[in-house]
């Protein structure tokens, strides 16, 4: 019997292979759905502060309203990312903040598809 010694793929691995590169860094899958037609998942942005916020004391406050995008199809099923970006608040003044996706995009390693994603989060 031949043993294998390649370490076998997570499931969240196996999940970065269908998504945007890099959105694992940022959000978390929370649900799916598999309709005749579509597979649906629910993405949540998770709870770390950006570092160009990280000088403010900031809490967090819920999630602004969900959007939906549509991503490439997994065999032949429409597919559809439902995103809950994260809203902070800085007690002291009240002021809402959330991570600046531009600066995401230009600061980090970043393939052209996930660029383009961000894109549509900002619509």
């Amino acid at each position: 019997m031949k043993t294998n010694s390649k370490t076998p793929l997570l499931p969240a691995d196996i999940l970065s292979l269908f998504l945007p590169s890099g959105i694992l860094e940022y959000f978390t899958v929370v649900d799916s759905l598999s309709q005749e037609t579509c597979f649906i998942l629910f993405l949540e942005e998770t709870p770390v502060i950006s570092s160009e916020l990280s000088h403010l004391s900031l809490h967090s406050k819920g999630f602004f309203p969900e959007i939906e995008v549509q991503d490439f199809p997994i065999r032949g099923k429409a597919v559809y990312l439902r995103i809950k970006r994260r809203r902070w608040e800085d007690p002291s003044t009240g002021q809402t903040y959330s991570r600046d996706w531009n600066l995401v995009a230009t600061g980090t390693r970043i393939t052209a598809e996930f660029g383009a994603f961000l894109k549509e989060l900002l619509r």
